[in-house]
């Protein structure tokens, strides 16, 4: 396993409910967690192996330390890139962050501190984002010479095209109150609430079934890229696909027979 990425398993519950939670800490806090190939390598790497997992019912991605989730890529390593080493570098972006946005489970950004450029994709890649009040946001690489790609192509979904526009364009750097303004963030807490927050979604993803939440994570990539038409068939399919096994009978049941408040109290 890679130091630039640590990786605990979490396991909850015991027989049929029994599941893993996996946390994976970004670990180069003296770069405020910026990373090079080796950690992308990392990423991949280890969300590919993760997916295996049957039990495993989430994931949560932070950054070591109080002050980074992600500072972007090692420029130290990017200076002096040829072309084709550049292919490879970027291309290891977009590995890393599409082995989150096709993990089979959802995936969970705890933004601690700064997101910037690979950090503010990779966070994009995830299903779920929240991140602490002072926390900073942006994509710089204009400014060292490069466009914003790979799963910079995500923003403008996240933001709209003009907030996107605004960031690779400028390479300026906004706050997390803008960031949760403009939707980027779908929370905004105090550094005290972070693990509250992380925890309540964990809590929340728990509550569905096992297998539907797979269903439903596929289904959501599956309307990334569809025409609506197509999404609603998919959306056909995913639900009689999660009939080829007895979860929705018992949780419709369970919900059916849940015990109901006393009348006249």
């Amino acid at each position: 396993m890679s130091e630039l990425l640590l990786t605990r398993i979490e396991s909850r519950g015991t027989g049929d409910n029994a599941c893993n939670i996996a946390w994976l800490t970004v670990n180069n806090p003296t770069r405020r967690n910026a990373l090079g190939m080796a950690g992308k390598r990392a990423i991949a790497a280890t969300f590919n192996k993760l997916a295996q997992d049957p039990t495993l019912r989430a994931a949560v991605i932070t950054g070591a330390g109080e002050r980074s989730f992600i500072a972007g890529a090692d420029i130290h390593e990017m200076k002096d890139l040829t072309p084709e080493e550049a292919e490879v570098e970027h291309t290891l972006t977009h590995t890393a962050n599409s082995a989150i946005r096709n993990f089979p489970v959802p995936v969970i950004a705890r933004i601690n501190g700064y997101c910037l450029g690979f950090g503010m994709e990779l966070a994009a890649a995830c299903d779920l984002r929240v991140g602490v009040d002072s926390a900073k946001f942006g994509m710089p690489e204009v400014r060292v010479g490069i466009p914003s790609g790979m799963e910079a192509v995500l923003l403008p979904k996240l933001i709209g095209w003009g907030k996107a526009a605004e960031l690779v364009y400028t390479g300026d750097i906004i706050d997390a109150q803008e960031a949760y303004r403009i939707g980027f963030l779908q929370r905004l807490v105090p550094a005290s609430q972070l693990d509250g927050a992380v925890e309540s979604w964990i809590s929340s993803l728990l509550a569905g079934g096992k297998r539907v939440m797979r269903l439903q994570k596929a289904l959501l990539r599956d309307w990334e890229r569809m025409p609506e038409t197509d999404g609603i068939w998919a959306g056909i399919r995913a639900c009689v696909e999660a009939r080829r096994t007895d979860e929705p009978r018992r949780m419709m049941e369970a919900f059916i027979n849940r015990k109901s408040p006393k009348q006249g109290h």
